[in-house]
């Protein structure tokens, strides 16, 4: 019966989607738009991650808040429906169950990590409705269904590159230690990173691991330091300000490096001195030289309260590939359906570069390498070092 009812479901959603409707459709109405177009949001907006989750929020909402002030997309207003997954998979699941279910979200952003895009990817491609992550790296992810993207990179492209070229090439080192995520994301990136290791001459010593919401990690640096490497490589998000802090307190001055994080002000706001000298690798970086980018940013972070990364650029470039895909149904009905086959099929430059999706339906990406210098982030090697 269950399968039956979802069947119809996506049937009756073929032949147009069903707009908002009630006080918001009608505050819409009186603003001069056609109707309400909804967009259901994934994002941990508590919890480790927190940080990122806000990112969606306010990148999400700096987008809606332009195309709804440029005349919004044929004739209608778009809305965020925003729902908080705190990072979890279950809970993640289940709010993405109850988007998809509703009959006037159009498509679903979200969810910040790779694990929760994954446990939901049976759900939206049962249910017919595009699940598009700014921020899932995990190579198996987009390819799990028809209505999964991503427009992040996979880690099937950054962890080789930080061995190849930031730990090989840049810092000329053969020893690190790894301490990574338990997580599906975390599991991905040592395991691209491993071959590219083992690729490069470089020898990964000793690799230790942790769940989410771990707080102490001092048996963990312990392990990590006997083994004695060159450097220290964290994979992760939201914990990296804690690792770090706790690698420092603990008197080991070892190199310290992440993949994960991106140019998060936070982190440096978290760990002040400790994270001096830190290397990373990033797919973005705010240029202050860009006038464009440099008044997104200040934006942002005059709404959020921090610094930007990639990751709400990424939120924000979301947003306008699904406006954008609406648009192009142009005098057609808007479907879930049309909405995945035209942002397959698109090709847009957002502010976080050119956004076109490989068959899978996630793109790939270059790197640069970024420190930290005098408590901010600076350029050490632009997108053509792998190319030099």
């Amino acid at each position: 019966m269950k399968k039956i009812v979802v069947t119809f479901l996506v049937a009756l959603l073929g032949f147009g989607l069903i707009f908002a409707n009630g006080a918001a459709d009608q505050d819409a109405k009186s603003q001069g738009f056609k109707g309400v177009i909804k967009i259901g949001v994934l994002a941990p907006l508590t919890g480790t991650n927190a940080e990122y989750g806000v990112g969606f929020q306010v990148g999400g909402q700096m987008a809606v808040d332009k195309i709804n002030a440029a005349g919004g997309v044929n004739g209608y207003k778009l809305s965020l429906v925003l729902k908080d997954s705190k990072g979890d998979q279950k809970e993640s699941s289940d709010l993405a169950r109850q988007l998809a279910d509703d009959e006037s979200i159009c498509a679903i952003i979200g969810d910040f990590t790779s694990g929760c895009c994954m446990a939901n990817a049976p759900i939206v491609d049962e249910a017919g409705i595009v699940q598009l992550s700014p921020t899932a790296s995990n190579p198996k992810y987009a390819s799990m269904s028809d209505w999964c993207f991503s427009i992040m990179g996979r880690q099937d492209g950054e962890a080789p590159f930080f061995a190849r070229y930031i730990l090989r090439k840049y810092m000329n080192v053969t020893k690190v230690g790894v301490i990574y995520i338990n997580s599906d994301w975390g599991v991905s990136c040592i395991d691209n990173f491993r071959k590219e290791a083992k690729a490069v001459g470089l020898d990964i010593v000793t690799e230790v691991n942790y769940v989410q919401d771990e707080k102490d990690f001092s048996s963990l640096i312990t392990k990590l330091r006997t083994a004695k490497p060159e450097v220290v490589l964290i994979m992760d998000q939201g914990a990296v300000p804690q690792v770090i802090n706790q690698i420092r307190s603990s008197g080991w001055k070892v190199p310290i490096t992440t993949l994960g994080p991106g140019t998060s002000e936070q982190l440096i706001n978290l760990t002040k001195e400790n994270s001096e000298g830190l290397l990373l690798s990033t797919p973005f970086f705010f240029d202050p030289a860009n006038p464009v980018l440099t008044a997104w940013k200040d934006e942002f972070a005059k709404k959020a309260g921090f610094q930007p990364t990639v990751h709400p650029a990424c939120a924000y470039d979301c947003v306008f590939l699904i406006a954008d895909a609406i648009k192009r149904c142009g005098s057609q009905k808007i479907t879930r359906k049309a909405i995945r086959d035209n942002l397959a099929s698109g090709n847009y430059t957002g502010i976080t570069g050119p956004l076109k999706f490989n068959p899978a339906g996630d793109i790939t990406r270059v790197y640069m390498i970024c420190a930290v210098e005098n408590g901010r982030y600076v350029v050490k090697e632009g997108f053509d070092y792998s190319k030099k």
